[in-house]
């Protein structure tokens, strides 16, 4: 582990020593910055190491430090035993429309929306704003990040990696350039081809979707934007510049079969590309089912032959 501390006349780091250097007793209040390069599995050593930049210097203005962990040692954090029980907890209460009605602060007590404008509210807001919330044991546990481990080549080392990186890593090594992946997508069994290789590495792009929450984005434009840095477009805005682009295809169906295809890109604006794939069920349930049976759904475009092949039109569409 390194430490960096700077002298406090000088602006740019001046010392850099492993932190067994500064045992216990030794003060460096100035220190800024803990660089984490190896695995640490004690609480103790970790207190110890994280102990060197907790110290405040009000004199140098100095009231925070940073943490440069290459090696997820700060997992330990989530310990429970590292530090007990929280010393302050904070539980708002919402309504249906989305409003705080209270919130109840173990220091402060039961206060109103009003009182908290600049301190409980930011942390409450905080909270809010994660996806989703579990319970292990009926304790609320939130995730607060993710991440992948990988043996290097040789099978001998560990290697920790934020997931949105691995996944970075993995579309460029199996090759899948942003032009390929835009030519491949919107063919059935060349997308799912491509989605059995990411899943042989544990890819999933609608839990790539959930850890970088962009559920509303098509699974193409996510691989791409965490890829290459392409931008996001969302289902939704994919299936109305279909509607509003493609309306001389639309036309030539009767009214039924027209509604038929909006029903379609109604389902892929709410549950992506996959639902496609799926065409022979999903004709069966809602709400296609009220247009009639399969079999009478296929009679409107010509049988079942000629509707695969306006929905393949279709998905070349979305994906122009």
């Amino acid at each position: 582990m390194a430490t960096i501390v700077p002298y406090p006349e000088n602006q740019s780091p001046v010392i850099l020593t492993t932190s067994q250097m500064l045992t216990t007793g030794m003060d460096a209040p100035t220190c800024r910055n803990i660089v984490l390069f190896k695995p640490i599995n004690s609480i103790v050593d970790f207190k110890q190491i994280i102990g060197r930049g907790t110290r405040v210097s009000e004199e140098h203005g100095k009231y925070f430090f940073t943490i440069l962990d290459y090696v997820g040692a700060t997992r330990l954090f989530y310990d429970p035993e590292f530090d007990g029980e929280p010393v302050r907890r904070v539980k708002t209460v919402i309504d249906l429309q989305g409003n705080e009605t209270e919130i109840e602060d173990s220091e402060e007590g039961t206060l109103s929306p009003e009182q908290t404008e600049f301190g409980v509210s930011e942390i409450a807001l905080s909270l809010r704003e994660l996806p989703r919330k579990y319970y292990v044991d009926n304790v609320t546990v939130y995730i607060a990040g993710e991440q992948a481990f990988e043996l290097d080549p040789n099978g001998s080392i560990l290697r920790t990696v934020e997931f949105t990186d691995y996944v970075t890593e993995k579309v460029r090594r199996l090759n899948l350039t942003a032009a390929h992946l835009r030519q491949a997508w919107p063919r059935t069994e060349q997308r799912r081809e491509i989605l059995e290789q990411l899943r042989q590495y544990g890819i999933d792009p609608v839990h790539l979707a959930s850890v970088t929450h962009h559920e509303e984005a098509d699974s193409l434009d996510l691989l791409l934007h965490v890829a290459y840095s392409a931008p996001l477009v969302s289902r939704r805005e994919r299936a109305e510049k279909v509607r509003q682009k493609k309306t001389n295809f639309f036309n030539t169906f009767t009214p039924a079969a027209r509604q038929i295809l909006d029903t379609l890109l109604e389902k892929y604006a709410d549950y992506g590309i996959g639902e496609f794939d799926q065409l022979p069920r999903l004709l069966q349930v809602s709400p296609f089912d009220n247009y009639g049976s399969p079999y009478e759904i296929y009679q409107l475009f010509g049988g079942a032959e000629k509707l695969l092949q306006v929905v393949d039109e279709l998905q070349k569409f979305l994906y122009e």
